[in-house]
């Protein structure tokens, strides 16, 4: 099974091509969209360009998972990722996934990072049956916190890793969201 292409109520979901890296600069040459990511700046293009290549390649580890560019009514939004554990302390384990988004700044407070959230945690647990899906973002990142909990993802640690040009709010670490197959389920059918 490759990537499928996705579709919530206002947006279609497509995976991840070579043709999409012009969004993909547009998006994170963006000091605000970049601000708790990486080193907290906006990604030059040669930058981006590298990201380009391992996003498509994170849809080759996994079959069903990968990034997807999210768009409405035919103009780009940003975009979702579902992709394997990669560090040792998010717990490697079979049948879990890693959630990710991000969109361009005027779409921001829509709705619409948590709609192709949904559709992707959608997807997860009815299509490639993962049992767990989690989320990572900065502790100070409250829109990005609030959108996980919005989700029904449940707090689940604060940790630290080790960055070499910390950015504000550094100190206060990282914190994990995720939530089940059977608590999906089980706030789906209300």
């Amino acid at each position: 099974m490759t990537q499928a292409t996705l579709r919530s109520a206002r947006i279609t979901l497509v995976p991840l091509s070579p043709e999409h890296l012009e969004r993909e600069i547009e998006l994170d040459s963006d000091p605000e969209v970049m601000r708790y990511l990486g080193n907290g700046k906006a990604r030059t293009r040669q930058e981006v360009e590298g990201y380009h290549h391992r996003r498509l390649a994170a849809a080759e580890r996994v079959t069903g998972l990968g990034f997807w560019t999210g768009y409405v009514d035919g103009h780009f939004v940003g975009w979702w990722i579902l992709e394997p554990a990669e560090r040792p302390d998010q717990g490697q384990v079979e049948g879990q996934a890693e959630l990710g988004y991000r969109l361009l700044r005027r779409y921001w407070r829509q709705g619409l990072a948590s709609e192709g959230a949904r559709e992707l945690i959608r997807h997860g647990f009815e299509d490639l049956g993962l049992s767990r899906i989690f989320a990572e973002t900065m502790a100070v990142n409250a829109a990005s916190r609030a959108t996980m909990a919005a989700l029904g993802m449940t707090y689940v640690r604060t940790f630290h890793l080790h960055w070499e040009e910390p950015i504000p709010g550094a100190e206060q670490g990282e914190v994990e969201y995720a939530i089940t197959k059977d608590q999906w389920i089980a706030t789906s059918s209300r």
